[in-house]
């Protein structure tokens, strides 16, 4: 209750004031929890529960170090309980009409768009980005809800009469069953926003599985999604690390499997759940470069790769964390080193900041370590923003931009996702030789070309191996009318994310064949005539 907010608000953030809703029903107060700081509970049955575990897990503000609230590792039955859940409201939610589940839709997007800057506050207190790149994670995933309300059209089936004499086809895109999400905490809004309304509005019913270092945004969602009407069951929520993982990799019941993360945990679970016979999508790690032409529009392309590398302290699947500069754009390396300086550091809820902290000291000491690997192996060091410091947040995850020159293919610093504000540059005389490079690299999520010539343009985005493109475009994430096509190492699966390709992923294919045989129609006259037994 209320006084729960004032609890948390005055004891907690010293630096960033909690969003309206922490007295909000999905956390336990530390007045009324046995914890020492606020609770997140599980939201089962259409009821935010507290957890019966004893285990919990802290979640830090990035910008500070300080716990702000723990999170459970549910227990076992709990999960059973939030499956069983989903079972249970499936039948009556998949045989509602499609009119009334778009129009659930329809309310959900109008409540997610009233109460965007409290999400956005709440994705800066746990994730740390700024406030503005907080409301970019909820305006992307919001576009996919309101991409779901056109669900009547995406859903239609295929027909073709008379395929023979008297028969006729006709296919029914029909839901699955119970579906489960696992995101990551890059994207706190934004991943569970690709999934559960896709997958809902199909007549599928959803058991999310946020990432326990941010599991705010997701239940505010949540808690919005009930107040449109979604009737309860119909979405469940469980928070915690492996075991969960695990339980929605074995749980028979659960149909589907879409994921958001790192390769490692990706692979694993495609590899766990296609085992146990289950549909899985998994957007993975990335690499994705940025190809600079001499005859590119110089200030534009120098805004936009400062922007697409150090935007979000880099933690983006989708981080232009590559440049590769062609021939005499080389020369523009000083320039970029100085717009990368002007970029301030800062607490995402401070005015003017451009890049907050990382997520946890153990991603700032990943990050460091990759910047020093990449010293040790002969890159140039131009911009070093490791020993960073931020007036007031001492304590903080921050990692200033970075940038490598140099950089040669079989460095570290090149190979591994770094996942942090570092740009490694890389060389190329001429523009095949930056394609081999590009189509070299494992990953393939997202690249960019920076040209004024059409001919170059085109020539690279048929040659890239590479799933998604961007010509003077750095960050290539289609809308949700198209799908987000990252390939190779990048993606596990056969349908991606959103668009056709995610209506395809939460549904299956009936196909009906019926005959009805004009001579058994109805006489259409009636018989007048005296009956004899002859006729």
């Amino acid at each position: 209750g209320g006084g729960g907010e004032h609890r948390v608000t005055g004891l907690l953030c010293v630096h960033i004031q909690l969003p309206r809703t922490a007295g909000a029903p999905w956390i336990a107060s530390a007045a009324v929890s046995s914890s020492s700081v606020p609770t997140t509970k599980l939201f089962i049955d259409g009821k935010f529960v507290e957890s019966k575990t004893t285990e919990w897990i802290d979640i830090h503000n990035p910008a500070t170090n300080e716990v702000v609230a723990r999170v459970p590792k549910a227990t076992t039955s709990e999960m059973e309980a939030a499956v069983a859940s989903c079972k249970k409201a499936f039948w009556n939610w998949s045989e509602t009409s499609v009119l009334s589940r778009q129009q659930i839709f329809l309310r959900y997007q109008q409540l997610i768009k009233d109460n965007l800057k409290e999400i956005s506050k709440l994705i800066t207190f746990e994730q740390g980005k700024t406030l503005a790149d907080a409301e970019g994670d909820v305006f992307r995933g919001l576009q996919v809800v309101e991409h779901a309300c056109s669900v009547t059209s995406l859903i239609l089936g295929e027909t073709m009469p008379s395929i023979t004499k008297d028969m006729d086809t006709c296919t029914y895109r029909l839901p699955l069953g119970v579906c489960a999400g696992i995101a990551p905490f890059n994207f706190p809004a934004m991943i569970p926003l690709w999934m559960f309304p896709m997958a809902m509005v199909c007549g599928n019913t959803f058991l999310m599985k946020p990432s326990e270092r941010v599991p705010g945004a997701l239940m505010f969602l949540a808690k919005l999604f009930q107040d449109a009407g979604a009737p309860d069951g119909t979405l469940n929520i469980i928070h915690g690390q492996h075991e969960a993982v695990n339980f929605i990799c074995d749980h028979p019941d659960i149909k589907a499997i879409s994921f958001v993360g790192s390769n490692q945990a990706g692979e694993y679970i495609y590899e766990r759940g296609s085992r146990n016979g289950k549909r899985v999508q998994a957007n993975m790690g990335a690499k994705n470069h940025g190809v600079v032409m001499p005859d590119a529009n110089k200030e534009n392309t120098l805004n936009q790769l400062v922007g697409a590398a150090f935007g979000a302290a880099g933690q983006r699947c989708m981080a232009l964390s590559t440049a590769i500069l062609v021939g005499e754009a080389r020369k523009w390396l000083p320039e970029l080193v100085e717009r990368a300086k002007n970029l301030r550091v800062n607490a995402g809820d401070q005015p003017g900041a451009d890049l907050g902290p990382l997520i946890s000291p153990q991603a700032k000491e990943r990050v460091c370590h990759l910047i020093q690997k990449g010293v040790d192996e002969g890159a140039s060091l131009l911009l070093d923003g490791r020993n960073i410091k931020v007036k007031g947040y001492e304590n903080g995850n921050f990692v200033g931009p970075t940038i490598l020159a140099n950089v040669k293919p079989n460095m570290t610093c090149y190979k591994e996702e770094i996942f942090g504000p570092v740009l490694v540059v890389l060389e190329a005389d001429t523009l095949d030789d930056a394609i081999k490079v590009v189509n070299n690299n494992p990953y393939g999520n997202g690249t960019a070309i920076f040209t004024t010539n059409g001919a170059t343009a085109r020539k690279y985005s048929h040659l890239v191996d590479v799933g998604q493109v961007g010509v003077n475009v750095p960050i290539p994430v289609p809308l949700p009318m198209f799908s987000f096509t990252g390939s190779r190492a990048s993606f596990r699966g056969d349908a991606n994310f959103y668009g056709k390709q995610g209506v395809q992923f939460y549904t299956q294919l009936k196909t009906v064949i019926s005959q009805w045989k004009e001579e058994d129609a109805t006489v259409t006259k009636p018989a007048v005539v005296m009956p004899t037994m002859g006729n």
